[in-house]
């Protein structure tokens, strides 16, 4: 989740694209991997993409719209016995896989989620067929990838970066089942979604609704105090749970602390104490990442209740800092906080160099993409529901009347460990 720096996994021009995510997108690095939001040591598992490494299949550009490229694409499949790529049957059905990986900044997300998809394509692959599509940044270079892909496919998964999403979205062209990534610019109020079109991207105001679903089942009509630090990610997740928590008839105050270089001021963390001190909430909402947590523990001690969203959840990244938040409820994904669950111990886990929290939340969504797009592709009015990895999946497709919801995993830290929370939501 939200670390003080990635290792440079991408520059900060990353954040423009993916800033809809679960995972805070506010620093350079924090990416949406994964709803993200996923944390037991990588298994010797083979990687997804050393089980698939194949030619990219590009769609280039034109010069100038509206004239619309010929798509030439390069199904990705294994090789057979012999050695050779196995021939898709001729009624398989077609997906493609659009995505920027001709991007500098995007090119890390991209990938970690083209690993994810094919790692669910490996499982139930039988009658499918997948066609790759690279993209650049531009959102006009997306739309024309977009117009051509559909020519050659049966469905399309993609694109990724938000202003593709929208332009995509406002196009009229989405005349062939299209399976979002990410979520349109401005919300769907800004850029209503066409009736071929399935958003199932992360969302962390999304989480922290849930969190306050969650918080007002356990604890109803007591007084929250919702504590954020400064960044975009931070204010906008506290103001979607206490618009939540209002709304479910409870009183909640938002105190900011300042921040510097990541880490919370002494004198906001002591004006904290004080106001805690003389007026006691029912429970604390933790906008912040899991070092400000650990502050702010220290500065309440344990007795007061907290949640939080998968921001709040070191993972393995802080080693022993797990433990230091022993009694955190927060929300996450099973892919995160469920190693043991079915749904999740088929997959390989991600091997990557970063081992960052954000691009295996980004692959985990590659899971349930291809996942998704299969029950689209089979059962194309639904109504479907999935135990993902990145949640319990509802959705129903076409006709109008295209919805997804993603109900994430509730935990507690325990020991160290996380245990299931018994949610009543």
């Amino acid at each position: 989740m939200p670390i003080k720096m990635l290792n440079g996994v991408l520059a900060a021009a990353a954040l423009t694209f993916l800033n809809a995510c679960s995972t805070p997108c506010d620093a350079p690095g924090r990416l949406c991997a994964p709803d993200g939001a996923n944390t037991s040591a990588a298994t010797a598992h083979p990687r997804a993409d050393a089980l698939v490494r194949p030619a990219p299949a590009v769609i280039a550009a034109p010069a100038a719209r509206p004239v619309v490229p010929s798509v030439q694409t390069m199904p990705i499949d294994q090789p057979d016995q012999s050695g050779q790529a196995a021939a898709p049957a001729a009624n398989a059905i077609r997906i493609g896989l659009m995505l920027p990986l001709r991007s500098d900044a995007l090119r890390a997300p991209a990938q970690a989620l083209r690993d994810g998809f094919m790692a669910g394509y490996e499982r139930d692959r039988a009658g499918f067929v997948v066609n790759l599509i690279e993209t650049g940044d531009g959102a006009e270079d997306a739309l024309d990838a977009y117009l051509a892909a559909v020519k050659e496919n049966d469905l399309i998964v993609g694109p990724l970066a938000r202003p593709a999403v929208s332009i995509i979205a406002s196009s009229g062209s989405v005349s062939k089942p299209t399976i979002a990534l990410n979520h349109p610019e401005g919300g769907a109020a800004s850029n209503p979604i066409p009736p071929n079109m399935l958003v199932i991207g992360l969302s962390i105001e999304e989480q922290a609704r849930q969190v306050a679903q969650w918080a007002a089942a356990e604890r109803p009509k007591v007084s929250a105090l919702v504590v954020t630090g400064t960044t975009p990610w931070q204010r906008r997740i506290a103001a979607a749970f206490s618009a939540k928590w209002q709304q479910l008839g409870n009183v909640a105050q938002t105190l900011e602390v300042p921040v510097s270089s990541g880490y919370l001021h002494e004198s906001g963390l002591s004006q904290l104490k004080t106001r805690v001190e003389s007026e006691p909430p029912g429970l604390v909402f933790a906008a912040l990442d899991p070092a400000q947590l650990k502050q702010v523990r220290g500065a309440l001690g344990a007795t007061i209740p907290v949640y939080g969203t998968a921001s709040v959840n070191p993972g393995n990244e802080l080693g022993a800092s797990l433990a230091e938040l022993d009694g955190v409820r927060l929300l996450d994904m099973p892919w995160k906080v469920q190693p043991d669950n079915p749904a999740v111990m088929v997959y390989p886990r991600a091997l990557t160099e970063s081992n960052s929290p954000d691009l295996d939340r980004l692959y985990a969504l590659g899971i349930d993409a291809f996942r998704i797009a299969r029950e689209v592709a089979l059962k194309p009015t639904g109504p479907v529901k999935l135990d993902g990895v990145t949640g319990r999946l509802t959705f129903s497709f076409g006709q109008g009347n295209s919805r997804f919801t993603r109900t994430e995993t509730g935990v507690v830290v325990q020991g160290g460990a996380y245990r299931l929370a018994d949610k009543k939501r």
